[in-house]
């Protein structure tokens, strides 16, 4: 399932692509027809997330300008709310003169993390998307939920939890819900750290909760609890709030560069070398890979040294060595190094 900053990475994504522009809104597969006809013609006038959700602003035609970015363009304006879930994902497509986007941001599963690749340019055609030139619109591939047509670019959505048309205050309602977004600034941070001082509830399930802090996944969650320190079972009450305000401190820092960079890099340089194993101790074959959408990039952080304990089990601690364990939790992998975890 794509982390919070995924999520952010797509309404940039919109906004970057359709911020003003009036859209044909369709849905190929013909599950969400009903809410498409709703939306077809409207403006793009908004494009927020919270969380793992996605919130896109549609206003009546004749209104014009653009906000992005979670401003909400008055009572007038629908939302379009999705989530991707497992098996979710936007692909886009765009014409030679639209901005450079993400190909796709979601799923495969048989893909870990996140993975985009960059879109190119398609050769204009006599099939036009907008009045500033003539360019291929490519045919919907698989079972398309719901496509955006604007004048220089198609997005399709596929597989999403949830796909549906609300109001303003059903998006309010939806984001009260919510926990806060550590990649928001419009949050209550103390609401977090009340919500974890008060339950018995194992820290490591708390990050998870989306209730209690919106965005986090299985890899924020293990990776973030590695840089502190803290051990991934230990009760949210039996945490100091300093402690808990410190987790809060590095998940922003963690998932605004994971929104910015397009990849979750969590290890301090000094941690990517190799470390041995210790004496005895083999680590397991035949491992998945842990693929990210800078693979490849002559700059980028290689992908098997950008996690100090996810999807690092029987592997070596890159700090003390130890091997790194896992475990089930609320039907998910843990990963933490009980030597550094205390």
């Amino acid at each position: 399932m794509p982390e919070g900053h995924t999520v952010h990475r797509l309404a940039r994504t919109f906004a970057s692509l359709y911020a003003g522009q009036t859209l044909r809104v369709s849905s190929p597969q013909g599950r969400f027809a009903d809410g498409a006809a709703v939306l077809d013609g409207r403006r793009l006038v908004a494009s927020d997330a919270w969380g793992k959700q996605l919130f896109l602003g549609f206003a009546p035609a004749d209104v014009s300008g653009a906000r992005v970015a979670g401003v909400t363009s008055g009572s007038d304006t629908l939302w379009l709310r999705t989530h991707l879930g497992l098996y979710g994902a936007w692909t886009f497509a765009g014409a030679p003169d639209a901005p450079e986007v993400a190909h796709a941001i979601g799923a495969p599963r048989k893909r870990i993390g996140e993975r985009e690749t960059t879109a190119p340019a398609r050769p204009a055609s006599s099939t036009s998307g907008g009045s500033d030139g003539e360019w291929a619109v490519p045919e919907p591939r698989g079972q398309v939920r719901v496509r955006l047509l604007g004048d220089h670019a198609v997005a399709d959505l596929t597989g999403p939890t949830a796909c549906e048309v609300i109001t303003a205050e059903e998006k309010t309602a939806v984001q009260e819900r919510l926990g806060p977004d550590p990649i928001r600034d419009d949050v209550d941070v103390d609401a977090f750290v009340a919500a974890v001082g008060r339950s018995r509830v194992t820290i490591g399930q708390q990050l998870m909760d989306q209730a209690v802090v919106a965005g986090v996944g299985n890899i924020y969650r293990a990776e973030a609890l590695f840089r502190a320190g803290v051990d991934p079972l230990r009760p949210g009450r039996d945490l100091p709030a300093a402690a808990v305000r410190a987790i809060w401190d590095d998940l922003v820092v963690l998932m605004r560069d994971g929104a910015d960079r397009g990849a979750i890099v969590t290890t301090r340089p000094e941690d990517r070398g190799p470390r041995q194993a210790p004496e005895g101790i083999r680590p397991p074959e035949g491992r998945a890979r842990t693929r990210q959408n800078t693979d490849g990039l002559p700059d980028a952080v290689p992908a098997d040294q950008a996690f100090y304990v996810y999807h690092r089990d029987g592997l070596p601690c890159r700090v003390c060595g130890t091997p790194v364990l896992v475990k089930e939790l609320a039907g998910r992998n843990l990963f933490w190094c009980d030597t550094c975890q205390t």
